[in-house]
């Protein structure tokens, strides 16, 4: 058994109201694997996009600083050969192995809980959670990157997102 269930989304604004400055979303996360139960306040505008990459790529170098529930994101850095991102934040965070196998895909916990399942079934989990954080951005204001890498960044950000989710 793979879940998600987010508990609150919101902005880091210093008065926790939306602002079109704040690129990153957080919230309360809680993800199942058999049965652990994972609970992380975390960035998940990153977390949703790890886990989208997770369709289609292996996750297997856990804690490198792409954590699938990262504690923050400091910066985004982009590669631009593959116009994809990938988000610099400090070692804190939950993570797991995600491996595609013929028959779908394997998660491992770092104690060793392990569950197999079909492709479909996890990418209707991924993308069932990647779309509640899209919705929560399109319902808060616009965004507006103020320096000069935030305006780099953040639309390849959401150029990987809608290839990952098409």
């Amino acid at each position: 058994m793979f879940s998600t269930d987010i508990q609150r989304l919101y902005w880091l604004s210093d008065d926790g109201k939306d602002d079109p400055n704040d690129l990153c979303l957080h919230g309360n996360v809680v993800i199942y694997i058999g049965n652990e139960r994972f609970e992380e306040d975390c960035t998940v505008s990153a977390t949703a996009l790890y886990l989208l990459k997770s369709l289609t790529e292996d996750h297997v170098d856990l804690y490198t600083g792409e954590q699938l529930l990262p504690c923050c994101g400091h910066c985004f850095f982009v590669n631009e050969e593959s116009d994809t991102v990938w988000n610099g934040g400090c070692p804190n965070g939950i993570d797991w192995y995600v491996r595609h196998t013929n028959s779908g895909v394997e998660l491992e916990t770092k104690n060793g809980t392990t569950v197999v399942m079909p492709m479909d079934e996890y990418r209707a989990v991924v993308v069932a959670f990647a779309d509640q954080i899209k919705e929560y951005y399109e319902n808060s204001q616009p965004k507006t990157p103020e320096d000069e890498l935030d305006r780099i960044w953040y639309p390849v950000f959401w150029r990987e997102w809608a290839r990952r989710c098409g």
